[in-house]
């Protein structure tokens, strides 16, 4: 099952299993992904049967919802500041050569000179995908943003004014609710955009910190149940009506050096992001750039990613905003 959240015709909350391409049915009684979650939660109801009790006979339109700007991200929670977005890298099968290819002009090519990005991928490949009961080996982890970075399908991804790129990374998120004990739960998962500036990373890899803070997109459908251990997609930038470039990308365990569970042990093995009804969304990395080939994103650019496992394709067009930088006053 497919889920999307979206607001109806009269602007109220609402939540919908995809029927097909074409076609949405509403859920009744419930207004948010996430308090559909809290009802599993509470009634020890797995979310899937919850959410099949809850269909009604009201069937919607899906491009119309589209077409008039309803979209909404497929999961949220009601103070933005109690969702953490965060990530992993050099997690694929091949991500290592993206990532060495960027830092390459900052080295003289001595082999010891690019150990950093190749030791951590080469540790991954060895002890990523541990055996049942063992402890893998933890992957790069990077910090992206709260629930105010997150930009529904089909709207304008921000870029401020002082990044030096915005380019897209197409990827599989993971998307987590935690119970009353901070038991971290697994919703679904869904395909989205982790915009980051790689050219500010490529400066030195130690800014890859600030290259993540930027705002992303994922959607606008949210699987639910297990992940397929191979998935397939496509991902490309429309620049006045014609594709630019364009990629396929391989995702899903199948394509990884780390199983989906060492990701997620390292990532919830810190208190911090344990907290009782908190939501994380988690970028399960990629191997796939348009940067890697050359390709610098310009205002009005429209990323789409895809993959048919997750329905329809994420849509988002890119604009620079302008960010003045604040003075730091003393009271």
């Amino acid at each position: 099952m497919r889920l999307i959240q979206f607001t109806t015709e009269s602007g109220l909350r609402a939540v919908g299993a995809v029927v097909d391409h074409n076609t949405v049915e509403q859920l009744k009684g419930v207004e948010s992904v996430y308090q559909l979650a809290q009802q599993a939660l509470s009634s020890g109801t797995p979310l899937e049967s919850l959410a099949t009790s809850l269909l009604s006979d009201q069937r919607l339109d899906y491009q119309q919802i589209i077409d008039e700007g309803r979209l909404l991200a497929p999961i949220d929670h009601p103070e933005p500041s109690c969702m953490m977005v965060a990530g992993t890298g050099l997690t694929h099968l091949g991500s290592a050569d993206t990532r060495a290819a960027m830092h390459a002009q900052n080295s003289s090519g001595k082999e010891e000179e690019m150990t950093d990005t190749m030791k951590m991928f080469k540790m991954g490949v060895e002890g990523g995908k541990p055996a049942n009961g063992e402890t893998g080996v933890q992957p790069e982890w990077f910090y992206k943003g709260d629930g105010n970075c997150v930009v529904a399908p089909e709207q304008a991804i921000p870029s401020p004014s002082f990044a030096l790129d915005a380019g897209e990374e197409p990827e599989i998120a993971g998307i987590y609710i935690n119970d009353n004990e901070g038991n971290p739960c697994r919703i679904g998962f869904a395909i989205g955009n982790e915009l980051s500036d790689h050219v500010t990373e490529r400066q030195n890899y130690l800014y890859l910190a600030h290259s993540k803070l930027r705002h992303c997109s994922f959607g606008p459908e949210l699987l639910l149940g297990e992940l397929p251990a191979h998935i397939e997609g496509t991902s490309r930038i429309v620049r006045n009506g014609e594709v630019i470039w364009e990629k396929n990308f391989l995702s899903g365990e199948d394509n990884m050096s780390h199983t989906i569970k060492n990701l997620e042990d390292h990532h919830f093995k810190y208190d911090n992001f344990c907290r009782p009804g908190h939501v994380q969304v988690h970028f399960f990395g990629t191997a796939t750039l348009s940067f890697g080939d050359g390709i610098k994103p310009a205002e009005g650019d429209r990323f789409e990613i895809e993959s048919a496992t997750f329905g329809r394709t994420l849509r988002n067009p890119l604009k620079i905003v302008e960010r003045k930088i604040p003075t730091v006053k003393t009271l």
